[in-house]
């Protein structure tokens, strides 16, 4: 049977999606909260990390040794996570478990956040802190974002800091959560085996009466500068390197070239990086990816290597980047071809899975407010020629460029 796309709005103005496929086996729903660390405050930064897990702390209706017993019970495939623009809660499970999935979650979305809760979960975060902070790649990567962001909340750290978690209050989480949470800030993403009719009639029943806040993202540009910044640290063995620079944001028509270049130079094998530096022995890992944000977006390159070979990776790594530029452009189209059937391969796998295109839909509604099936994605990527990348080259020039080190104190 072909799959159907069905759409509902709640007078609330909660927003149902799903794609309907009765020959699928499972289902998969995610609620999509339209909130991250971009639309915090330096003073309450990590706030949408911390209050993730607050979801999972129990309601008025469960403990949370009832929350996860439950999703266990049902034998549900379930997480969350948050990142700088959005909170995600999902589950993958047998179709005929569906209703009782949507109804933890539910409940779960108006938790009690009680403020024993929140004092004792407030120390597992802190120590997530500091196990990220220990790990060099991680350190490197918060680093870079707050350069290259520097005001601006795509550079905020999605964790927080050990100092603003410390210092956030359950009243400040409470505010946060009643203004972010809003149902006219949140999407429920569904594909698979759906009883869309029924999906819309529970989440009518249990969310209906969940008020509007007006939740609104505030939208900045970046004060992107050329810049460079050197890290020492004393338990680093290996030197690390890390590139930030513009690109074209999720909603340019950019985006699909932006992807096949970013395959192209940096993919974790068979790319130009791959044969400059890691394939050598050069580096240990050297890549090129494309972060597309809500209205703005970024090249990342990234290498690891011994620090005996620091400045060769470096001089490397950016004359690899800066072949493509100019009168210099090289890429061709057997290079533009390879990386499109990787990536169109990579989608296509992911949309067999209900969990896959569940997340799909609820991601581009988020970024687009509206359906692309699969086959409309994959073809926009099939249709990018070298042309298309030979602009985006020229648009974004991997310039103003924010790059920071990370190395030992001493490479004597």
């Amino acid at each position: 049977m072909p799959i159907d796309f069905k759409r509902h709005t709640l007078s609330n103005g909660l927003t149902v999606l799903a794609e309907v496929n009765d020959d699928a086996h499972t289902a998969a729903v995610g609620f999509f909260v339209k909130t991250g660390a971009r639309d915090e405050t330096p003073g309450i930064m990590g706030v949408s990390h911390f209050l993730e897990h607050m979801m999972f702390k129990g309601t008025d209706r469960r403990t949370a040794e009832d929350v996860n017993r439950e999703f266990d019970e049902i034998g549900a495939n379930y997480n969350a996570f948050t990142s700088h623009e959005q909170t995600v809660y999902y589950a993958h499970v047998l179709p005929e478990v569906l209703p009782h999935a949507v109804d933890l979650f539910t409940d779960m979305l108006r938790p009690a956040l009680r403020t024993d809760d929140f004092d004792t979960e407030k120390q597992v975060i802190l120590e997530e802190i500091g196990m990220y902070d220990d790990r060099p790649e991680w350190r490197l990567q918060d680093r870079l974002l707050e350069e290259h962001y520097a005001d601006h909340g795509l550079g905020y750290r999605v964790l927080g800091t050990a100092d603003t978690v410390t210092a956030l209050t359950a009243e400040q989480m409470r505010a946060y959560f009643n203004q972010r949470y809003s149902p006219d800030n949140l999407v429920v993403s569904a594909a698979g085996r759906v009883d869309f009719h029924k999906l819309c009639a529970d989440l009518e029943e249990r969310c209906g009466g969940w008020s509007p806040a007006d939740a609104a993202r505030a939208y900045t540009d970046p004060a992107e500068q050329d810049k460079r910044i050197g890290l020492k640290q004393a338990s680093v063995s290996r030197h690390y390197l890390a590139m930030l620079c513009p690109g074209p944001s999720a909603q340019d028509e950019m985006r699909y070239p932006a992807k096949v270049l970013a395959d192209v130079l940096g993919d974790s094998d068979g790319s130009r990086l791959y044969w400059a530096l890691v394939d050598p022995g050069l580096a240990d890992e050297a890549d090129f990816s494309f972060w597309p944000h809500d209205r703005a977006g970024a090249f990342m390159a990234y290498a690891s290597c011994d620090p005996g070979r620091a400045e060769a990776v470096e001089a490397k790594l950016f004359a690899t980047l800066d072949m493509v530029q100019g009168a210099g452009f090289d890429i061709n189209a057997d290079e533009v071809q390879r990386a499109v059937n990787k990536l169109a391969t990579r989608a296509t796998l992911q949309g067999e899975r209900p969990a896959g295109r569940m997340q799909a839909l609820g991601a581009q509604w988020m970024y687009h407010g509206r359906y692309v099936p699969l086959d409309e994605e994959l073809g926009r990527l099939m249709a990018v020629t070298v042309d298309d990348i030979q602009v985006v080259v020229g648009r974004y020039i991997f310039s103003p460029r924010t790059v920071v080190t990370l190395g030992p104190e001493s490479t004597s």
